[in-house]
């Protein structure tokens, strides 16, 4: 354990996950079905900044309404959602909504179309999916474990 790199404050840690939400592509997201059946599904997303500050966004993603994940959904949109690799880990939990792309404000469709130049407004068979977070950890090291926790009931602890 000697040769890891010191943890990194839990402030830094806000700043690179902030990052890899509006950098990133694609995510890992996790549900089950009303039968215990999990589902792991790597989907692209958007990180969907709400009245202009970026740590106030959801992240909104898109999937066929007739997809595991989708279906999945239905009672409580309760999903689990990961970045990154085994040394570098955002975990996230949270509750999605399906939101139809008529519904979806047109800056919300359109951030979604620009970042993965691909626009399903107008296709009835997807569904977009806007997760509101609730929990957020992030650590790469055994050494970060201690203070992983970043947000906890929807809220930044730091």
């Amino acid at each position: 354990m000697s040769d890891l790199e010191p943890p990194r404050p839990r402030a830094e840690r806000k700043q690179d996950v902030l990052t890899r939400l509006r950098q990133d592509v694609d995510l890992w997201v996790a549900t089950a079905s009303a039968h215990d059946e999990p589902c792991l599904v790597p989907l692209s997303f958007v990180w969907d900044v709400q009245d202009g500050r970026i740590d106030e966004g959801t992240l909104l993603l898109c999937t066929k309404r007739n997809n595991p994940t989708a279906r999945n959904l239905t009672p409580n949109g309760e999903v689990r959602i990961s970045l990154g690799h085994t040394r570098d880990v955002v975990l996230i939990e949270g509750t999605a909504e399906m939101v139809e792309g008529s519904d979806l404000p047109k800056a919300s469709a359109d951030a979604f179309a620009t970042k993965l130049a691909w626009d399903p407004r107008d296709r009835s068979a997807w569904i977009y999916l806007r997760i509101t977070l609730r929990s957020v950890k992030a650590w790469r090291e055994v050494n970060e474990l201690p203070e992983r926790e970043l947000m906890r009931d929807g809220e930044w602890l730091v």
